[in-house]
Parts: structure tokens; C-alpha cells; sequence
């Protein structure tokens, strides 16, 4: 199930990006005195009493302007509170109530979402000020006093953010269904990929690149198992980003990823590897999932009996940062291969989902580290005492050692190579959680 999306709205200069950095706890969104800093939307993981959701501050809204930048911006805020599950309407308690926070009331008060009204800049300690009680005037409720700078009265906020979260139904799970996530940069085949294996035209398909702007899935069930296909839009670089549509897409296919177990790349084998196709193939690594880096168009490329393994070859070079990731060479329009990607979609999940016992570790381990010593600094020794494995969706390691600090990253990638030297772990990232004996700290 996909994390709840609340949404920061207001006129412009009221805080809204300030709020958003201390409520997500890092300085993720540009603050300044001039209105009309954040003009897209930006977007934040937060968790809150065991909730977790995202966060997206947006753009103030100026519902009359006829100026083009606070327009887009208007569109851009339009949009977030289209997907939100919750809103915050964030209003500024120094200027009081203006006419511009009485159309925003409005405007949210027609989208039907739950709206709750936050009185920011509330800075003073004790009794709230008397012009806090002019902001029941938007009937909106009962504002929240909330100083954003100092992070007052911000638990009460994220406490009413979570009473309107949509509760999870209990509904029984298919555990065999793997959801795969097609992501890739726009005009890459990954509809045609969708409607090939459906045997029906489920999505459009246009030489336009950004046809695709919702996500949309397609249930498949063959001899290999069963598969949801969430097809996603485009991904662009961010420089050729300019509808507005298509940016409100770009957080639909990270929200894919997010609830995908195995993440098809798509390229296009006609144009390479691009700087943009390693960004996209972060957004699934960053999110620990199965990743199958898909070459499409291989129908387009004139052969020889060697062009397949030159090719992978540069892609090796190319994809050096998730080297456990396999490659397999497809056409969406000839349908060529799309039973081998059927059968590596099943396995690279069944990597992803391994858990190790153990003692099979820690004899793995021994043997790795007569190999090889572990460093040392000054005269001191890093000395791992065991190690097990925390969790699997990606499979995440946890050493006890007497120093953080000796435990290098040159050391932790030699362990990681040989650990999928004996167990495979093929198609899956690995994550290491270093603690030292008697001590929390990761």
C-alpha cells in the first residue's frame, strides 16, 4: 500500500517551506523573505507515531494573479492537493487574515479533501495572541497554532494530520503477486512492453514522448506466476521538465517504485545508456528494490555475432554502481524474449526476498576475514564479532564490531562481494547496518 500524501498550501510567505523542512528534519526546501521561492513542488519522507507518509510543500497560491510564474505555481498547487489524502492550509498569524487566505480556504473547501488549518509564526511562548481567534473566520475548524521556525505546536499538527489517514483494510494479500514497477525515461517502449504482454492495448502508445501520465496495472498470470505491471510515465531530466502534468507525474512513478517489489529499467537500445537512465535507476536502489535493467528496441539494432556481448559489456562499465543487476535484451514490439523476462522478474524477487541463517553467515564471515585481515588504523585492530541478517525486500545485514570507525567502505564492499560470491543475492541491493558491541549507534 502506498504512504498517505499531505499536502502544504497557503498564499505565498507564510512559511509553508519552513514548516516542511522542520517537520521532514532536514533543509530539503528553499526559504526565503521573497515570496514565490518554491515554485515546484518538493517532496519529503516523514514519519510520525509510527505513520509514515509523504510530505509535499508547494508554491503559494495567488488564486487571481495573472503573473505566469505565480499561474504555474497556482497549477503546480492545484495538483498536489488533486492527490493529497490530507491538507494543511498553512496561514501567517503577524499578517492576520487576508482576502487571498479566504480564497484558499475556498478553493480547498471544494476539493472535498480533510483540511486542516494551521496558524503559523506563532513564536511566543504561553497564551496564543488575540488575532489567533480571527482565523475561525475561514471556517476551516479550530486552527493549530504553530511556530515552524521553532517547532511548536507541531506534534498537535502531525496528531490531526494522521487522524485523517485513509485506515488500511484488511484485506487478504496475494504473497505470489509480484508488482513490477516498468520505469524508464519517456518514449522507451515501456507501454508498448505493458500492451505486449497483456495482448491488449491497455495504454497508449505515441512516438510523443510523455504519452504515458498515470500509472496504470495490468494483472498478468502465466506458467512463470503472477505479476501486477505498473506502467509508469516518463522520467525527464529536470531542465526539460515544463507541463505541469507531466511533473505531477513524476511523483506517480516514484510512488510505483515504492510499492513495486521488482523494478524493470527500460533503455532504449537505439540510443545507450544516458546520465538520466543512472538517476532513474536510483530512485529503485535508493528504495532497497529488485532491479532488472531491460535493453528495449534490440529488434532495431543492426547485428553482428558479437554486438550482444559488446553491448553488455559498455553496460557493465555504465552500470558499475548496481553491478548485481541483470541485463536482458528485449523487443516490446516483436515480443522477443519476454518469457526470459518473465522467469527474471521471478527470480531477482526471490533474491530480494532471501533470509540467511545465521551461522551460514558467520561461516562465511570467518572465512572472509582469514582471507582477508580487516584494516587497521594506529595500531588498533577492526575486529567483527558476528553478524545477521536484520531483514530481507532488500536483504539488510547487521555487523557487531568493536569500531565504526575502522570498518571502511573498501572493507564492508570486500564482505558484500563475498556474500554474494556463496548466497547469489542477484538482481537485489545490499544494505549493512554497523554497530559497535554495547553501543546503539548505527
Amino acid at each position: 500500500m502506498s504512504k498517505p500524501i499531505v499536502a502544504i498550501v497557503g498564499r505565498p510567505n507564510v512559511g509553508k517551506s519552513t514548516l516542511f523542512n522542520k517537520l521532514i528534519g532536514t533543509r530539503l526546501s528553499i526559504v526565503d523573505d521573497t515570496p514565490g521561492v518554491t515554485r515546484d513542488r518538493i517532496y519529503g519522507d516523514c514519519e510520525w507515531l509510527n505513520h509514515k507518509f509523504l510530505l509535499v510543500d508547494t508554491g503559494g497560491i495567488e488564486p487571481y494573479s495573472d503573473d505566469i510564474i505565480l499561474s504555474q505555481m497556482r497549477e503546480q498547487a492545484e495538483l498536489a492537493i488533486e492527490t493529497a489524502d490530507v491538507i494543511v492550509l498553512v496561514t501567517d498569524l503577524t499578517c492576520g487574515v487576508v482576502a487571498t487566505d479566504h480564497e484558499v480556504a475556498s478553493m480547498l473547501q471544494k476539493s472535498g479533501k480533510p483540511v486542516i488549518l494551521c496558524v503559523n509564526k506563532c513564536d511566543s511562548v504561553g497564551a496564543v495572541s488575540p488575532d489567533f481567534y480571527e482565523f475561525y473566520n475561514l471556517g476551516m475548524g479550530d486552527p493549530i497554532a504553530v511556530s515552524s521556525v521553532h517547532g511548536h505546536g507541531t506534534g498537535d499538527l502531525l496528531d490531526e494530520v494522521i487522524k485523517h489517514f485513509p485506515e488500511c483494510e484488511d484485506e487478504e494479500v496475494d504473497e505470489e503477486i509480484i508488482n513490477v514497477a516498468v520505469i524508464g525515461k519517456p518514449n522507451v517502449g515501456k507501454s508498448s512492453l505493458i500492451n505486449k504482454i497483456s495482448g491488449e492495448n491497455r495504454a497508449i502508445v505515441s512516438d510523443i514522448a510523455g504519452t504515458t501520465r498515470d500509472t496504470t496495472d495490468t494483472f498478468i498470470e502465466n506458467k512463470f506466476g503472477k505479476f501486477n505491471f505498473i506502467d509508469t510515465a516518463g522520467i525527464r531530466r529536470k531542465s526539460r521538465i515544463n507541463d505541469a502534468i507531466e511533473k505531477f507525474s513524476i511523483i506517480r512513478a516514484r510512488m510505483a517504485v515504492e510499492r513495486a517489489n521488482v523494478c524493470v529499467i527500460m533503455i532504449d537500445a537505439t540510443e545507450g545508456f544516458t546520465e538520466q537512465d543512472s538517476k532513474i535507476a536510483g530512485i529503485a536502489i535508493e528504495q532497497g528494490k529488485a532491479c532488472i535493467i531491460a535493453v528495449n528496441k534490440w529488434d532495431a539494432v543492426e547485428k553482428d555475432g558479437n554486438t550482444m556481448n559488446e553491448f553488455k559489456k559498455k553496460l557493465t562499465v555504465d552500470f558499475s554502481f548496481m553491478n548485481y543487476a541483470p541485463f536482458i535484451f528485449i523487443s516490446a514490439k516483436t515480443g522477443q524474449r519476454l518469457n526470459k523476462l518473465f522467469e527474471t522478474i521471478s527470480f531477482v524477487h526471490s533474491q530480494n526476498s532471501m533470509r540467511i541463517s545465521t551461522g551460514k553467515l558467520n561461516e562465511v564471515l570467518g572465512i572472509a576475514t582469514a582471507r582477508v585481515q580487516p584494516p587497521t588504523d594506529k595500531g588498533k585492530r577492526l575486529k567483527i564479532y558476528y553478524m545477521t541478517q536484520a531483514s530481507t525486500r532488500p536483504p539488510t545485514f547487521v555487523f557487531f564490531v568493536n569500531s565504526i570507525e575502522l570498518f571502511h567502505f573498501s572493507y564492508q564492499r570486500y564482505l558484500e562481494n563475498q556474500i554474494r560470491e556463496v548466497f547469489g543475492l542477484d538482481g537485489t541491493p545490499i544494505r549493512f547496518i554497523i554497530r559497535e558491541r554495547g553501543d546503539g549507534k548505527k
